[in-house]
Formats: structure tokens, sequence, C-alpha cells
């Protein structure tokens, strides 16, 4: 007896399996891998998952199909089916990438660029937000209408002349992009620098998009939008760059027949009594409750003795810190001649581990392996100490509100910087292999970071300068002229009128003290008008 052979047969054991398969695909997809990917502590694997279950399912579903299809005779109809249903796979492979792209990779590329100091991935990623899906969805209509025999030469050949046409139209609008590409490639400034324009306008850069940059002027409250090109061609001045501070100065004319020496003294000492100038921390300390008595200045001398007495113990912290890594790039420098034996490498981790507990940090999955690090939250450590002095700051009675969020911003920022920073080089000093002879490099560049970027040493040449500069005349009074010059701690804060008010209060407390310098002498007090006060503010 023989058996004739179908191969409807063979289409129902294909279209069986088929079934039985893509069960067993969707209990692994939905419960399986699921709640493994759940226990993960990061949730991309989860995210992923959640976006690739049916599209997955989908794709084995179709290919599925075209397996079980493929003893049927050949027909016209047959040949359709199949081009229906290779389209469909690029369609659903589209499909599935554009949400990769947008719900994965873009939103990890986000959380990435927050914690970098780079200014062109902020501008560059929206682009690619808008530009990739489309180029995908481009490509994918192009392999499914090749898929159906188009001859897709022609179409390229007329979207080159309409994409020629556009440019042409639109050259300004590309002249702004690529002036945009080359402002952050450069980065000559950076989001949140005080610029000054040359008209004179002084504002702070919010943002450089694709056409125009946006900066916030401080003397109208407004916004103002210059196309990327016209900002290029400009001489610029970064008020914020290489330093934050600014540099103040403010002329006095003192009569000759006053102890110009102290007068002299007591004009340096009320500058360094003003918590918003810079000097020697521990002479501010022993000043500030000498002048400023006003008492609409009673809360602003006391902030700013906390405020000093926090910023005192985050530069000794930096101090102490600075000192530990220049150690172990030296015990680093001497290990890695002829290479890091496994006792070598197990003395560095405990010792970075050490640098780790100063500042702050430690191994929250020492055990895994994985060499995760979060904040310890210990009183002396180093971001404990600079997030008390920057709350102290952000109390300072003369601050608008919005610069409470732009300090704290600041600051956190650094915080999760040097977080990062320290991350990676863990993950090398734990894992060294091919950079173990370049472990004393890493942590140099941490070091020079820290007094570069993070919070700049105070440094002798900014303390305050007291100068005779002239002698004048007027009639037949002599007068020497005094320069004080002294730098503000912050020229973007307050709008960027901090220098302004700094000076005025300096110039009341020293007009003051200079009028009853020599009461006990019988001189005649001086008048305002021989006064005068000449400021300004530079980087």
């Amino acid at each position: 007896m023989s058996l004739d052979y179908f191969p409807e047969n063979d289409i129902f054991i294909s279209l069986f399996g088929l079934i039985g398969g893509g069960l067993l695909l969707y209990l692994l997809l939905f419960f399986g891998l699921k709640s493994i990917f759940r226990q993960f502590e990061r949730d991309i694997a989860l995210v992923t998952l959640n976006i690739s279950r049916y599209p997955i399912l989908v794709i084995f579903t179709i290919f599925g199909l075209k397996y079980s299809l493929r003893n049927l005779p050949p027909s016209q109809a047959l040949e359709f089916l199949i081009k229906i249903l290779h389209s469909s796979i690029i369609i659903v492979i589209s499909y599935w990438s554009i949400k990769i792209f947008i719900q994965v990779i873009n939103y990890y590329l986000k959380e990435y660029t927050n914690r970098t100091e780079a200014m062109w991935d902020d501008v560059l990623l929206p682009i690619l937000e808008a530009v990739i899906p489309a180029i995908i969805g481009i490509l994918g209509g192009a392999f499914v209408l090749k898929t159906f025999g188009f001859d897709l030469k022609g179409i390229w050949v007329a979207l080159g002349g309409v994409t020629f046409v556009i440019g042409f139209a639109l050259q300004d609008i590309l002249a702004n992009f690529f002036s945009g590409i080359v402002l952050l490639i450069d980065t000559p400034f950076r989001f949140g620098d005080i610029l000054s324009l040359e008209n004179g306008t002084v504002g702070m850069l919010k943002k450089i998009g694709v056409r125009v940059t946006h900066l916030y002027i401080f003397n109208t409250h407004s916004d103002i939008y210059i196309p990327n090109s016209v900002l290029q061609g400009q001489k610029i001045i970064n008020l914020s760059r290489p330093t934050p501070y600014c540099q103040s100065c403010v002329n006095l004319d003192i009569p000759l027949e006053y102890d110009l020496k102290q007068a002299r003294i007591a004009m340096q000492n009320i500058v360094l009594a003003h918590p918003d100038t810079l000097g020697n921390i521990q002479q501010k300390l022993q000043f500030i409750d000498q002048f400023f008595q006003d008492p609409n200045l009673q809360e602003q001398q006391e902030n700013g003795k906390q405020r000093l007495f926090y910023e005192d113990l985050v530069n000794e912290k930096l101090e102490e810190i600075v000192y530990f890594i220049d150690a172990l790039v030296t015990t680093l420098q001497f290990a890695e001649k002829g290479g890091l034996t496994q006792d070598e490498m197990e003395n560095i981790r405990q010792e970075y581990k050490g640098l780790l507990e100063i500042i702050g940090l430690r191994d929250s999955q020492e055990n895994k392996g994985s060499f995760v690090l979060e904040e310890s939250q210990q009183e002396d450590a180093l971001i404990e100490l600079v997030k008390q002095w920057y709350r102290s700051l952000i109390r300072d009675p003369n601050l608008l509100d919005e610069d409470s969020f732009i300090v704290a911003e600041e600051w956190e920022r650094k915080i999760n910087l040097l977080k990062s920073r320290l991350q990676k080089l863990y993950q090398k000093i734990a894992n060294p292999q091919a950079d173990e002879t370049r472990l004393d490099d890493y942590m140099m560049e941490i070091s020079k970071w820290l007094n570069e970027k993070f919070k700049q040493p105070r440094m002798k040449w900014q303390d305050p300068q007291i100068h005779i500069v002239a002698i004048d005349d007027e009639d037949s009074s002599f007068f020497v002229k005094f320069a004080l010059n002294f730098f503000i701690d912050d020229v973007k804060l307050e709008d960027s009128k901090r220098n302004q008010r700094v000076n005025s209060q300096i110039y009341q407390e020293v007009l003051k003290y200079i009028k009853n310098l020599n009461s006990d002498s019988q001189i005649q007090q001086i008048k305002n008008d021989n006064f005068t006060i000449d400021h300004y503010a530079q980087d």
C-alpha cells in the first residue's frame, strides 16, 4: 500500500509548529525574561524587552508563514504573497528600530549628555532625534518599493535634485546651522556663561540651537535670539572664563591731611570684611564683624560667615584630596614599572577606596562585581561639605529667586561629573587590563579637573590690592587717589549686577570710616563731593 504525498500536510505541520513555537516565544518574552530583567538595577533591558516583544512575535510569525509556504506550487498569487510578507518584515523592523532608538538609545544618550561637560551633544541629540527616525522610515520605504520591483534610480536622482534646490533656497538657514555646529565644536563658551557682545549688551547664554543662539539679557529682562552666523562673526567677551570671578576697581580721593597709612589698612580690611569678595578666608572671618554694622546688612553678614566657614572646610578637604591623589600617583608610577602584580593591584584598590571615602563615595555592590558608586553621606566628606556650602550660599538674602536654581543646578552637575569620573576610574582600577600602565595619568587628570573645573583654589593674586595711583591738586587742596582692586565671587549672580551692589556697599563703608578717621584731631570732615567712585568688571 502506497501513501500519496500532499504538500498541504507539510503546511499544516509547519503551522502547528509555528503555533507551538509562537506560544513558547510568547511565554519567554512576556514572563520568563521579564521576571529576570526586573531584578536588574538599570531598566534598559526591561524597556528594550517591552518594546521588542510584539515586533519579535510578528517577525517570527511572518518567517514561519514563509517557511510554511515553501512547498506550495509556484504561482503569481504565491509570489505576490511572499512579497507582502517580505515587505511586512521590513516595515516591522523599521518600526522596531525607530522605537528602540527613541525609547532606549536616545533616552540613555540624554542621560549621558547630562553627565558630560560638552555642549555639542546637548544640541546635536535633538537633531538626531528628529533625523534618525526619518532616515529609517525612508530606507524602509525604499526597500519595500524595491521588493515590489520598483526602479529606485530615478527616485534617488529626483530626490537629489530636490535636495539641491531646497539647499539653495535655504542657504541662510544652512549657514546658521553650520555656524552653530562650529560654535559647538570650537566651544568658546558654555551654557550659563555671561557674555558681553560687541554692542555692550551683557547676557547669559541659555542655548545654542540649530539656527539661533538664545541669550537672556539682564538689563531688559528679556530673551534675544541671534542667528548663529551673526554671532560667529562677532567679537565676544566671555566674562565667566577662565574664572567666574569679577574684578572690580573703586577709586577714592582722600585729602592729604588724613593718616594715609591707616586709611589704606582700613580700606583693605573693609574689602576683606565683605562676604562676597575674594581673599584669605581666615582673614575675612576675622574682620567680618568689625565693619558693615548697618542693621540692613546684618543678615548678609551672618549668612556670609556661615558660607565662608563651609567654603574654608571645602578648600581644606580639596587640598587633602589633591595631596592624597599625588601620593597615589607616586605609588602607581613606582608599581607600574614592569607591570602590576596582583598584590599591587589589590593595594591600589584599597588606597583608591580610601580616596573615595574622603570624597564621600562607596561601592554599593562590591560583592557583586559591578563597581557601582553611591554617596556615603559622611558629614566630613567632600560631597556633603560642598552641599552644605552651596546650600548656605543660596540662602544669601541678596540672591534672586532664579539664582538659587542656578547655583544648585551648577553644583549638583559638578558633583555628578565628579562621581562619573571616579566611577570610570574605579572600573579601570578594578579591571586594568591594557590600562594598567596609564592609571597614574588618569589619576593626574582627576587632580587637574578638580582644580580647574570643579572648584578653583583661592590664589594670592585674588587678595584685595590697595594702591596710591595719583595725587590731585584741586582748589589748593591736595588729594591722594587710592585704587581699591578686588574680586567678587560670581559674575552671573543677581542678574550680573552683584558687582555693582558690592562696589556700592564697600564705597559707603569706606566713606563712613574715612569721615570719622581723624575726628579726634579736629580735622575738617571730608565732603561727599571730594570722593569719586569708578568701578568696572572684567574677566
